[in-house]
């Protein structure tokens, strides 16, 4: 099992943009990860062929670019909105 002082678990600042996504930080990592999560089912951004393709919206998009990107990707264009 992972140790409670992991990178996962450390709380960060979250950008303006994505608080517009997740909501109001600091928050680990890993919050920030469900709550993208939450975000993207709760508004049908996955695509409909290819579940592993994220289309963004408008708030999604500031944060990750406006094109179709792949979830594999979406995580390391979500960490430059973390400090």
């Amino acid at each position: 099992m992972a140790a409670k002082n992991n990178a996962l678990n450390k709380p960060v600042t979250v950008s303006g943009d994505l608080e517009a996504v997740v909501g109001k930080g600091p928050m680990t990592r890993a919050e920030v990860t469900s709550k993208v999560w939450e975000y993207i089912k709760a508004n049908g951004l996955q695509d409909t062929k290819d579940k592993r393709q994220i289309n963004p919206d408008a708030k999604l998009g500031a944060v990750i670019g406006k094109d179709q990107i792949s979830m594999f990707k979406m995580t390391a264009a979500v960490s430059k909105h973390l400090s």
